[in-house]
């Protein structure tokens, strides 16, 4: 069983939360008027570089969107779905957005969210949702909250005693991944904790949020990380296309898988190996070009995925990003896609999200 490395009964993040915390004192401190009122900590601020305003705006539109979409449980929804998955998405945005998560505008929507993914949660295999789409995007969020939010004051009434902190929640989901992982001949992962097969697109949910945790300070075997990567090895072509499923084949045009691939080997601190070369060299050769599906979900691998292997592809990328989203956006911050508005808004946000670069999984 994974475990918390423990120092006095604290977990590894405290250090991380008090670093967050100075930060943003320092920042407000620096951003404060003549008159002694404090301001939030601007998002340029931890990157030397003003954000540019359409990105402002067009976050704020859609962060307004989402607000007013979250239920009263604290979940959001996808195209006929919910469940941790879709939360998570949603609460990454809030997460990203650089307002205090324990103080803040936000502050609130977050607790309830983190709430709802850890209702979500069976808490003896510690599965999330019902797909391990959602286990894969719920552990990411629980990995970005970890060592930011303080969850002290997260469960309320009765509750209090009997829910599960960020950090237990995490744990418990790592270690879902991983007993999946084992169960499955080719490292990876599939719709089912129990499945026999594996896809880049489910593998690529999981396996980030398992480097996620990893970062935040949960155990994550070496082992485990070695295992999945050789999955994506396997479906990596010399030309950086990157199947889809099974253990071979399947190589075609996707901005999609070969984002999800590239950003795996970054993450997991493996760009030294050839098949990231190539992933990265086609993905830099390609930019304008167009998924021609699920265009949101690609974006936001993309932005990632870009931003991790060549800041300056990224930024012309990006460029041509705020554009297209800019005309895109309706009149209410809601973007439109197959996965229905809470999911693709929730998506376009976190591409964007790259501009401001909280979230402890786009630093480099």
């Amino acid at each position: 069983m994974c475990h918390l490395n423990r120092s006095n009964g604290e977990p590894p993040a405290t250090k991380v939360r008090r670093v967050w915390v100075w930060m943003a004192c320092c920042a407000a401190v620096a951003a404060a008027p003549a008159s002694g009122s404090a301001l939030a900590q601007a998002p340029g601020d931890r990157i030397g570089d003003a954000v540019p305003r359409d990105v402002r705006e067009m976050y704020d539109r859609g962060l307004k969107f989402l607000l007013k979409d979250q239920a009263d449980n604290g979940e959001w929804h996808g195209q006929g779905q919910s469940g941790p998955g879709v939360t998570g998405m949603a609460v990454m945005v809030l997460l990203a957005s650089g307002e205090d998560p324990n103080f803040g505008l936000y502050s609130g929507q977050i607790r309830r969210a983190l709430r709802s993914i850890i209702r979500g949660q069976d808490p003896n295999t510690g599965y999330l949702g019902n797909s391990m789409y959602h286990h894969g995007f719920g552990m990411l969020a629980l990995a970005e909250a970890y060592g930011a939010v303080d969850d002290r004051d997260l469960w309320e009434g009765a509750d209090a005693e009997k829910g599960r902190s960020i950090g237990q929640s995490l744990e418990l989901a790592v270690r879902a991944a991983l007993t999946s992982q084992k169960k499955n001949p080719f490292g990876g992962w599939r719709y089912s904790p129990d499945g026999n097969d594996a896809d880049t697109s489910v593998s690529g949910a999981v396996l980030v949020g398992l480097l996620a945790a990893r970062n935040a300070g949960i155990e994550v075997p070496d082992a485990a990380v070695d295992r999945a990567i050789g999955y994506f090895r396997s479906m990596t072509s010399q030309s950086g296309q990157v199947g889809y499923s099974g253990g071979f084949g399947g190589f075609d045009e996707s901005p999609a898988r070969i984002s999800i691939a590239t950003l795996v080997y970054a993450v997991a601190r493996r760009k030294d190996l050839a098949e990231y070369q190539a992933t990265l060299r086609h993905l830099v050769g390609e930019l304008e070009t167009q998924p021609n599906s699920y265009i949101n979900y690609a974006r936001y691998y993309q932005a990632q995925a870009l931003f991790q292997g060549d800041v300056g592809a990224w930024s012309k990328w990006n460029a041509m990003l705020v554009r297209q989203l800019k005309s895109e956006q309706k009149a209410d911050g809601s973007l439109e896609g197959e996965f229905g508005a809470d999911v693709d808004t929730a998506l376009g946000l976190l591409a964007l999200a790259l501009n401001y670069r909280f979230l402890p999984i786009y630093e480099r």
